[in-house]
């Protein structure tokens, strides 16, 4: 499948891992429209690729919606859709004889799980009604971004967790529903990168959760995480699949 010229969609693309992906899949040559609530940040990143900036909130449907229209009114129907976007506050089941936060745990589940299944399924309607770019009637492909929560989740994670749980459990029949249709999908479960979350941290802090990682012994680059969604979009067999991120660590309870 030939990207160069398509549309790409990167939610959460102002920062962080989606940031790295928005610029790898710009040097693809792929015109890339960066959905974000961060419009200064959304906005001066989608200036320097010189691709566009939407302002969507991917917990609303509507929102999504609109920011999907805008972007194919700048770059034409979106071929490749990268799920970034997402928030990970901690909260324990029970603190101090409390139960969790419900709300707390259901704006996770609506922004990192419903969010994503959002942009995805829209995203995925325009793509099956467009002419197919290559060979084997491929018409696009959407990547998901898992954690190694959705495996290892610790202490005070059971919402992130569980959010992150259900884009691993969606992967596959979603691949299978759009399969016939010559769209691939697949999921990333990064382990620890250095995010906005983590820059903020101490530098001893950050060597610390690096020396945890068995190899290489450090932060994940986020420019590797998009180097992995750059190969899932160029490589056709690569469907209905997670891939973990990780430098093989197996998060501990703590």
């Amino acid at each position: 499948m030939d990207w160069s010229g398509a549309g790409a969609i990167v939610t959460g693309g102002a920062s962080g891992l989606g940031a790295a992906t928005a610029r790898a899949l710009t040097e693809a040559g792929m015109r890339v429209t960066i959905f974000d609530l961060n419009e200064d940040a959304g906005t001066e990143l989608a200036r320097a690729l010189g691709g566009g900036f939407a302002r969507v909130d991917v917990a609303d449907p509507a929102s999504v919606a609109d920011g999907i229209a805008a972007a194919e009114a700048a770059h034409g129907i979106p071929r490749a859709l990268v799920n970034c976007a997402g928030i990970g506050p901690a909260a324990k089941t029970v603190s101090r004889g409390a139960a969790h936060d419900p709300e707390l745990f259901a704006t996770v589940i609506r922004v990192n799980l419903l969010g994503s299944f959002y942009c995805a399924s829209q995203a995925a309607a325009r793509m099956v009604a467009a002419d197919p770019l290559g060979p084997d009637e491929a018409r696009g492909a959407i990547v998901n971004t898992a954690s190694v929560a959705a495996f290892d989740g610790q202490v005070g994670q059971a919402a992130y967790a569980a959010s992150k749980g259900g884009i691993v459990g969606m992967t596959l029949p979603m691949a299978r529903d759009l399969a016939d249709k010559g769209v691939r999908v697949c999921s990333v479960a990064p382990g620890l990168f250095l995010t906005p979350l983590l820059e903020g941290l101490p530098e001893d802090v950050q060597q610390s959760l690096g020396r945890q990682v068995p190899f290489p012994s450090r932060l994940g680059d986020p420019a590797e995480f998009a180097a992995m969604v750059a190969h899932i979009l160029a490589n056709p067999m690569l469907n209905g699949e997670v891939i973990r991120l990780d430098g093989a660590i197996r998060m501990a309870p703590r």
